[in-house]
């Protein structure tokens, strides 16, 4: 289901469940796929459990370092995968919260139905990311993860 300032990308992946979700919740293979070349995932800490914190640094091609940090809400092993940045470790409030992620990975004719949600506070803040590249980006991040899984 989705709420008016959703943008979603849903795939079909030719790659069972249990590939992806190792490289939504292993840091070795999530700084592999995470961001559209020629970006880069320059660290990344997960710790993949309800109240859990996640630390994922990106970096642009001009070295420019991005922390985006968060929490997991909901975790289904091999089936959803709930994070916001709207709290950091501990609980903490985040100074603006941005987006929540919903990824919903089932099995549909031999692969992966791939369903990422990115769920925003406001219609300005939807907007924002879309004209930020939504589309393109979590695209191109997705055409690597399905790279990646076909070489586990």
């Amino acid at each position: 289901m989705t709420a008016p300032n959703d943008l979603v990308l849903t795939r079909l992946i030719a790659a069972p469940r249990a590939k992806i979700w190792r490289c939504w919740t292993e840091p070795a293979l999530l700084k592999q796929w995470f961001c559209p070349k020629p970006w880069t995932v320059s660290h990344a800490e997960l710790d993949v459990r309800p109240g859990g914190a996640n630390h994922i640094v990106m970096r642009s091609p001009e070295g420019e370092e991005h922390p985006n940090d968060g929490v997991y809400l909901e975790v289904i092993p091999e089936r959803r995968l709930v994070g916001t940045d709207a709290y950091t470790v501990g609980w903490v409030p985040s100074a603006k919260p941005f987006m929540t992620l919903v990824l919903d990975l089932s099995d549909e004719d031999g692969g992966t139905r791939y369903v990422a949600a990115a769920r925003h506070w406001t219609a300005a803040d939807r907007d924002s990311h879309e004209a930020m590249g939504f589309h393109a980006g979590w695209n191109a991040a997705t055409d690597q993860l399905e790279e990646l899984v076909r070489r586990l």
